[in-house]
């Protein structure tokens, strides 16, 4: 009859456990930074931006970039392009007050001839490659102080 009772026993606890796991799993957690909320991080916005290019044909790529930008401190990425493919990099943020501009420079060091556009905690940029080889693409906030930034691209 003991012997009952501690087989009910474990099985009770067994199945409390398991709820309360089940419960564990199916709160949302989110990071510190809380980089993967659609419409409230930096790289929900980024991915946004980059998104608009997928009726052009473009992919996102899977990769991205994100940190502090503070004023006049820029960021140099290094990205290795193809040559044929069409490159579209957007980085955003989600201070308004601020202003952020994203340049595409050659392996030399000179800028590029990309298409561009910024407003208001966003940037973009793109290049059309004629020679694969290493890039540099460079994030400055040129209004603010400082704020958490992410950069995606997109390809095609």
């Amino acid at each position: 009859m003991m012997t009952g009772k501690i087989v009910l026993l474990s099985i009770l606890c067994s199945v409390l456990a398991a709820s309360a796991q089940v419960e564990e799993l199916a709160s949302p957690r989110t990071s510190s930074m809380e980089w993967n909320l659609p419409d409230q991080s930096p790289r929900g916005l980024a991915l946004r931006l980059a998104a608009g290019d997928a009726g052009e044909g473009y992919h996102v790529h899977d990769g991205f970039w994100s940190g502090t930008l503070e004023k006049d401190a820029p960021i140099l990425l290094e990205v290795y392009l193809f040559e044929g493919n069409d490159y579209r990099f957007s980085v955003a943020n989600t201070d308004p007050d601020s202003h952020l501009a994203l340049s595409i420079f050659d392996t030399w060091g000179y800028p590029t001839s990309a298409d561009s556009s910024h407003g208001a905690s966003y940037s973009t940029a793109g290049i059309s490659v004629f020679r694969t080889g290493r890039y540099f693409v460079r994030l400055i906030m040129t209004e603010g102080d400082k704020a958490d930034a992410c950069m995606v691209y997109s390809y095609k």
